[in-house]
């Protein structure tokens, strides 16, 4: 009961939020801000010495930087429950059978894919998991306050095409909404990306879903199996997220299933901080969540211009406080308002812009490889986190490594070894995997780090 009233009153707060104008949204967002920092200030030992003592009265700009390294090294002073330690979280995580399980008994727990070079575990209480669960109700799902809490509707079937091996945020929240509701358990199914492509498509046109959620590079694969004839679904939305989705890649998807695409922006640090509304803008959550687009040294970049870093606050999260806590994503606040009416600030995202790579395939053709699939082998599998796989041809990729010098031939023996195991397990011919780790990593000309690299990209 206490867990449907809390759902019942931050649905409702999303619902007038959404209505209000930016007056009011700017003064809930100071609001929860200086609830936020007076938490982090009295519970978390972390907060207690790096903030300073009249935090609450100074601009957040003022406030310092963190870095997820750093929080990650002092987890146990970082959290507001003295209860919680890193140990048996790490424990709890490396189990899949307690995956979506409540971490003792109350709190929802998911990890990074580490991206960063530096894995994280998110921890968040029901009044959070409240938060995100309206966020991804009632407006990047487009439900109405009257359908909530059950936007899908009973005829839908969901398939979640993704990376389904670890705790990691979606996964978690697809496994959450089975346990949380038996009755949409039968019509919402995870894919992994892990598997072949032809096992994947088997096993999608045998299910039938009329709605996939997956990333925006896996939307153009399942587009791809689609045009060629061997992936006969015909889903009535695609929901993509977690990576850039480029303007060309959804013409690709939609013109294939002539179908809604609904684009979101969320992290392991806030799962739903932004949603596409009917005009196809992005709006930030802000009442609930706090970015700020900075360069390289942390000083604010104004609307209208590209930022080098965002730092994010969780206004939502007061068990595990992230009070300007560095992402590596590019943000553009756009200064115009939408011509949707709401007063949400839209942004523009340039997150993670990986590439598909085809491999040469050991019964003739090419294989598709999806840089999400490879990431996941890399830090699920061989234990890496900080790293970057360019292709060099057919049967080629050359690896280069960040991290120690000295524990680079350890690292490269088991990449070289989990690569293997899932180029065969994908129908390649044997692959080959060259040896850069002592070469730094190639940026983009935004000077952002790609973590995978097909030929002739840099």
């Amino acid at each position: 009961m206490l867990d449907l009233l809390r759902a019942g009153a931050a649905a409702w707060d999303v619902v007038t939020a959404a209505r209000a104008d930016a007056a009011v949204l700017a003064q809930r967002q100071r609001q929860r801000l200086a609830e936020l920092v007076r938490t982090a200030q009295a519970q978390s030992p972390w907060y207690a010495r790096r903030l300073p003592h009249d935090a609450v009265q100074r601009p957040l700009s003022e406030l310092p930087v963190q870095h997820r390294g750093e929080l990650m090294r002092h987890f146990d002073d970082w959290v507001c429950d003295r209860q919680l330690r890193r140990q048996p979280l790490q424990g709890f995580i490396a189990d899949p059978r307690r995956m979506a399980q409540p971490f003792m008994g109350r709190y929802t727990v998911w990890e990074s894919s580490g991206t960063s070079g530096e894995p994280g575990i998110f921890v968040q209480d029901a009044a959070a998991m409240a938060v995100y669960d309206a966020l991804e109700s009632l407006r990047h799902g487009g439900a109405s306050p009257w359908s909530w809490p059950m936007p899908l509707g009973l005829g839908e079937r969901v398939a979640f095409v993704g990376a389904t091996d670890g705790h990691f945020a979606s996964c978690v929240s697809v496994q959450r909404l089975r346990q949380r509701n038996p009755w949409m358990a039968p019509n919402l199914q995870s894919f992994s990306i892990l598997q072949p492509v032809d096992a994947l498509v088997r096993a999608l046109n045998a299910w039938r879903p009329t709605i996939i959620a997956t990333y925006p590079t896996a939307a153009a694969l399942l587009a791809d199996q689609a045009q060629a004839g061997a992936l006969r679904i015909a889903p009535r939305e695609v929901w993509t997220g977690g990576e850039t989705l480029e303007p060309a890649l959804r013409q690709h998807v939609q013109q294939v299933f002539d179908c809604r695409i609904r684009n979101s922006y969320g992290a392991s640090e806030f799962l739903a901080m932004g949603w596409e509304c009917g005009q196809g803008a992005m709006h930030l959550n802000s009442d609930w969540v706090i970015l700020e687009p900075v360069d390289e040294q942390h000083r604010p970049v104004p609307p209208g211009r590209p930022s080098a870093r965002t730092l994010l606050t969780n206004l939502a999260n007061r068990v595990q406080p992230l009070i300007r806590y560095e992402l590596e994503d590019q943000l553009t606040i756009d200064p115009r308002p939408c011509a949707c009416g709401c007063a949400l600030p839209v942004i523009r995202v340039d997150g993670r812009g990986d590439d598909l790579l085809r491999m040469d395939a050991r019964a003739g053709g090419t294989v598709t490889l999806l840089p999400l699939a490879l990431s996941t082998v890399m830090e699920e599998h061989a234990q890496v986190y900080d790293f970057q796989l360019r292709q060099c041809d057919g049967r080629t990729l050359a690896l280069r490594l960040g991290g120690s010098a000295a524990e680079a031939p350890a690292a490269l023996q088991r990449c070289r070894q989990a690569l293997q195991q899932f180029a065969q397990a994908q129908g390649l011919v044997p692959l080959e995997l060259l040896d850069e780790t002592t070469q730094p990593m190639l940026r983009g000309r935004s000077g952002k780090l790609r973590r995978v690299l097909a030929c002739g990209a840099g």
